[in-house]
């Protein structure tokens, strides 16, 4: 059990559940999914950086939306986490016009579990795919920003 804490989570672990806030202002919930739906985890280091890694977060998060109809059809729910707040989550949702929800994980527990978090103590940039038992099946961590929704959707069809 103590090992789990020391590592970043991989396939075929049981999904750790969390609680955290969306960019609706609800509270989501891992478990609340659980034989209901697969749920992806988009893990990425912050919604603006003043570097170029904040235009991976743009191109990811582009390519998700262009695919984002095709995920939902696989009776999956997708969020994006990263350390942003609540009100940083929801303006970059409403700026982007995002169809999905932004999970805001400000004590960084959730990213360390699952993504690690980098130098910077920021989530390592990767995606979770949990099945509707809660155990992950795919993890995404070299990422091709501008492939990576359909790439989602791709493994998600085959689950």
């Amino acid at each position: 059990m103590c090992e789990n804490l020391t590592r970043s989570m991989q396939e075929g672990d049981s999904a750790f559940n969390f609680e955290l806030r969306a960019s609706d202002g609800n509270t989501q919930s891992l478990a609340s999914f659980k034989n209901k739906k697969n749920v992806v985890l988009c893990f990425y280091p912050k919604n603006h950086l003043f570097a170029c890694p904040s235009k991976k977060v743009f191109k990811m998060a582009k390519s998700v939306i262009s695919a984002y109809p095709e995920i939902k059809s696989t009776d999956s729910v997708l969020f994006a986490i990263s350390i942003d707040t609540v009100e940083d989550q929801k303006k970059f949702v409403a700026e982007y016009e995002i169809p999905y929800l932004h999970l805001s994980d400000p004590t960084k527990d959730t990213c360390k579990k699952y993504a690690g978090l980098n130098l910077a103590g920021l989530a390592k940039r990767s995606t979770f795919l949990i099945d509707k038992q809660g155990v992950i099946k795919k993890i995404f961590r070299n990422i091709d920003v501008e492939k990576h929704g359909s790439e989602i959707a791709d493994f998600l069809k085959k689950l």
